[in-house]
């Protein structure tokens, strides 16, 4: 069994000023294992959330009760890019980029949004990247073997809530390298980790 806590120093997280957040990370399966667990629809619904749609470039996907998107770019097994929205109103970008090396593969995610007024004022930059730590935490069990935590039921027991201090408190490094002051990122850490585990 993966020990769940000690995934949050497996992620690699970055910030950059258009309001960007990048993640990365190595799993130990080949990239033809990565890819198909990121692109088959029935691996995608056993480690994520189920997917409808055509996930060739070009077509359309829905994540019922989540987001909806188009595909913009699919290039086996190396990456693919997406729209991701969540209403008319709110439209974002995913590029997730997967490389090779002998028995392992590196998962190098970015996504770029515009929140929401006062959301990112509010959270930091954790405000999407704990969802995508999340999402990297989901395959990383998925790729191992192992169950992934009831969403309903984990962030608020002992395990999900350090887990989502410790992530809250990455994003907050994270937040720092960008200038912003400790007290600041600190807070935000704090009122996303809250923000998560009360879900």
């Amino acid at each position: 069994m993966i020990d769940i806590v000690g995934q949050v120093t497996e992620v690699r997280r970055a910030v950059d000023g258009t309001g960007t957040v990048r993640l990365s990370r190595r799993y130990d399966a080949p990239v033809d294992a990565v890819w198909a667990a990121c692109t088959d629809p029935r691996r995608i619904a056993a480690w994520y959330l189920p997917v409808r749609g055509q996930l060739g470039e070009g077509g359309h996907f829905r994540l019922p009760g989540n987001a909806r998107g188009r595909v913009l770019r699919c290039e086996a097994p190396t990456g693919f890019a997406v729209t991701w929205e969540y209403d008319a109103a709110d439209g974002g970008r995913l590029d997730v980029a997967l490389a090779g090396a002998d028995t392992g593969t590196t998962l190098t995610l970015a996504y770029r949004a515009t929140p929401p007024p006062g959301m990112w004022e509010r959270y930091g930059p954790g405000a999407v990247g704990v969802g995508w730590d999340l999402t990297l935490l989901g395959l990383a069990l998925h790729l191992a073997g192992d169950p992934p935590p009831d969403p309903a039921g984990w962030p608020a027991t002992t395990e999900g809530r350090a887990y989502l201090t410790r992530v809250g408190e990455a994003w907050a490094e994270a937040y720092r390298g960008t200038g912003v002051d400790d007290e600041t990122a600190r807070a935000a850490a704090e009122r996303t980790a809250a923000f998560y585990s009360a879900r």
